[in-house]
């Protein structure tokens, strides 16, 4: 049996810290990755688009099957702990080795290298992440503190990604007469090591925080064989619920759509507005004023509106101011690099903008929960680790294909690799924001498009639980 409808403080701040795991994780994929592997070691922008892309295609087969595992596992610290606490030594070591790659390995002879290193990071991220975010649905039934719960995993994911990030662009990643900071390879590996530490603790706090909420978590389902045919079979009836259907493809696109911005994120700031790292590291920054508007909105959206109407309209706003400033850029009405009014335009349309993005993704994730007892009802089995492995591989896309079309933006704009801010032709960063912005901005309202096929609302998931008799 879940926990009642009202737990403590201290579970959800355990639960949302674990977040802080994949939220460093995600920020080094999202922001570092490309421009580390293409501007300072030299790899190929293509081929680095490439790896992820193969770690994509492992992630597609190992995230549905982990969650199932998860769903299935009888042991006497629950469904879920195990996973988190097996995860935290293996993906902090390999995420070290990514940041530090052999010295002897440069440009596209590190393919092979990155490749086997992705694919392990997501892998081992999926055996903590999909268990860890499954545990919402279990700790409560209630509609509203699920949002609640997700808002706490959100503020964490999103604080920890950006405080990593800017310490690395205030005190690693710093200028030298040598080489500008975005550049620093020793500051990079010095993030690497940070880092893996922060992703251990996040996880070990996160496990050991919510272990004692094992007694009343779900019970796996009885023993029983299993063979290739019943867990295909099974996870394909699961995975047919339209509202999960509805989901997925709205955190697809969702996840193109940020991996591009965030793969081109420090392109568009050190070559598109020329803003210097000491701002770049404040406007990563100003995205924890962002998240806890966010960790505040969330909820009294979700109890005065619902969470889908509320994440479609707010979503529809966010994700039109997010390009705003680039296409006002290239119609010529922002002032020009250098002016001093340029930042702070800059900065104030990215808290708003990252705030309401933050909280449309809680409300996003809140919905996936309500999903389950919709799928239990049908099936007789509760997937909580289905669901969420399903809206993970999806979340992961970001690295994958939305880091793929960040590349193919390059190329097209024929962005030269190894070029040091200020030093590209104005044509060609002119042309980066000409094939990003309107590119972003159509594949944010596909999402929206497909958010609007969901259909639980407040009285539909109270009429489920009635049904499972727990209304």
């Amino acid at each position: 049996m879940s926990t009642a409808s009202k737990p403590s403080i201290a579970t959800k701040l355990a639960y949302g810290f674990g977040s802080v795991a994949f939220g460093v994780k995600n920020n080094g994929f999202d922001y570092f990755l490309l421009i580390f592997y293409s501007q300072v070691l030299g790899v190929d922008a293509s081929l680095v688009g490439l790896a992820l892309l193969i770690a994509l295609l492992f992630d597609a087969f190992s995230d549905p099957l982990i969650g199932y595992i998860s769903d299935n596992t009888h042991s006497r610290w629950g469904r879920r702990h195990p996973y988190m606490y097996a995860a935290a030594i293996p993906v902090s070591l390999t995420y070290f080795f990514l940041w530090n790659p052999p010295a002897d390995l440069r440009g596209n002879d590190l393919f092979t290298y990155l490749v086997v290193l992705a694919v392990s990071i997501r892998l081992l991220i999926t055996v903590y992440e999909v268990p860890s975010s499954s545990l919402v649905a279990e700790l409560t039934d209630d509609y509203d503190e699920r949002t609640s719960f997700i808002s706490y995993r959100y503020f964490f994911g999103w604080t920890g990604g950006t405080l990593i990030a800017t310490f690395a662009l205030a005190f690693l990643l710093v200028d030298t007469p040598e080489v500008a900071g975005i550049r620093n390879i020793v500051g990079y590996g010095q993030y690497g090591a940070v880092a893996s530490v922060l992703i251990f603790l996040a996880i070990m706090v996160s496990a050991a925080g919510t272990h004692r909420q094992i007694p009343h978590l779900r019970q796996p389902p009885p023993r029983r064989q299993m063979t290739l045919k019943r867990v295909f079979g099974e996870l394909i009836e699961t995975l047919a619920s339209r509202s999960l259907f509805a989901l997925f493809m709205a955190a697809l696109f969702g996840a193109i759509a940020t991996g591009l911005g965030a793969g081109l994120n420090y392109y568009l700031n050190s070559y598109f507005w020329e803003f210097s790292t000491t701002q770049i590291s404040w406007l990563s920054l100003s995205v924890v004023l962002s998240a806890v508007m966010a960790l505040m909105l969330s909820p009294i959206i979700s109890r005065r509106v619902g969470k889908r109407a509320g994440a479609i309209r707010i979503g529809i706003i966010a994700f039109t101011v997010a390009p705003l400033g680039i296409f006002l850029r290239l119609l010529g009405l922002m002032p020009e690099n250098g002016d001093p009014l340029l930042f702070p335009i800059i900065l104030v349309l990215t808290v708003f903008d990252v705030a309401l993005i933050i909280a449309f993704q809680t409300l996003m994730s809140a919905m996936i929960a309500d999903a389950v007892e919709e799928s239990e009802l049908k099936t007789q089995r509760r997937s909580e680790g289905v669901f969420f492995a399903a809206i993970s591989f999806s979340r992961k896309v970001v690295q994958g294909l939305g880091v793929v079309s960040a590349t193919v933006v390059l190329t097209l704009a024929q962005f030269p690799k190894e070029a040091a801010p200020g030093e590209v032709a104005q044509e060609t960063v002119r042309a980066l924001g000409l094939y990003y912005a309107p590119t972003v901005f159509i594949v944010w309202m596909i999402m929206i498009a497909f958010l609007r096929l969901y259909r639980i609302d407040r009285a539909m998931h109270q009429s489920n639980l009635k049904s499972l008799g727990r209304g």
